[in-house]
């Protein structure tokens, strides 16, 4: 059988924490860079597909081909580094140290921010025709995106910034369950089927991911979105991250472990005698 059971995957998660805290600096970087560049590119193409077609829903069916492309490939997003990584420190595997866990978040954060502004500087370029042009309708919606969910927000106050943050909680709650997804099967269409379906939920849901803010809050700026870079990190960037730590850490992560990996003692089941 493919499908590997919920005991078994657990140390599975557990062992890809530790190995992405042994990952030295230079293959962390690089893997991070690649896993922002081609979900940016994910991103682009689903606003496309939803711009094209009228229908956010196809969109939502197709983005996640970027989110199955990077994690075969080995690549690594902020959002599973966040669930995976916490576990091998919880866990007390030999070398994994709070310090470790941190500076593996640190450098992933770094890397899927390069690449994700690289592809969105490319597509910039795509949309203006090298800045020669008028912006693309594709290219408009996306500004109107980055409007919408910074300022859209800050007009609600307090009350914008906890929905930022539960968006962004329910956020990686999905796209963790689709990180571990690619553990549930030995099989490649197992896997790409157990990560499709939450990751398809997270985007047409319209919850905030980190790594795709990435991309498409600094191409809105690009393309001239009435919003601030301040607006950007302070109304999205910074709560969704947070979100994103306590949805896929505390939903995914730590649920699997705890009865998983570490399940509670059997109850013992007493028969009783009949008279």
């Amino acid at each position: 059988m493919s499908y590997v059971t919920p005991k078994d995957f657990a140390v599975r998660m557990i062992d890809a924490g530790q190995s992405k805290v042994s990952l030295s600096t230079r293959d962390t970087l690089i893997r991070a860079y690649m896993a922002g560049a081609i979900l940016a590119l994910a991103a682009a193409f689903a606003v496309t597909v939803s711009v094209q077609t009228g229908s956010p829903l196809i969109g939502a069916l197709l983005f996640p081909v970027g989110f199955v492309m990077l994690y075969l490939l080995g690549f690594d997003l902020l959002t599973g580094v966040f669930t995976l990584v916490p576990l091998a420190w919880i866990d007390k595997r030999p070398g994994v140290t709070l310090g470790s866990v941190l500076r593996n978040w640190g450098l992933v954060f770094l890397g899927n921010f390069a690449g994700a502004l690289t592809v969105a500087l490319l597509m910039a370029i795509v949309f203006t025709y090298g800045f020669s042009s008028e912006v693309s309708q594709v290219g408009q919606a996306i500004g109107h995106i980055g409007e919408g969910r910074t300022v859209g927000y800050a007009e609600h106050g307090f009350a914008g910034m906890l929905t930022l943050f539960v968006r962004g909680v329910l956020c990686n709650w999905m796209v963790s369950t689709g990180v571990v997804g690619a553990m549930m099967s030995t099989s490649l269409p197992g896997k790409v089927i157990a990560m499709w379906m939450p990751i398809m939920l997270f985007f047409y849901m319209g919850f905030e991911h980190s790594v795709v803010n990435m991309f498409l809050f600094p191409i809105g700026l690009m393309l001239g979105g009435d919003f601030t870079l301040g607006d950007y990190l302070v109304w999205n960037e910074l709560p969704t991250v947070l979100g994103n730590l306590v949805g896929g850490l505390t939903f995914v992560g730590f649920v699997i472990y705890a009865t998983h990996a570490k399940t509670a003692p059997a109850r013992a089941l007493r028969s009783k005698a009949r008279a």
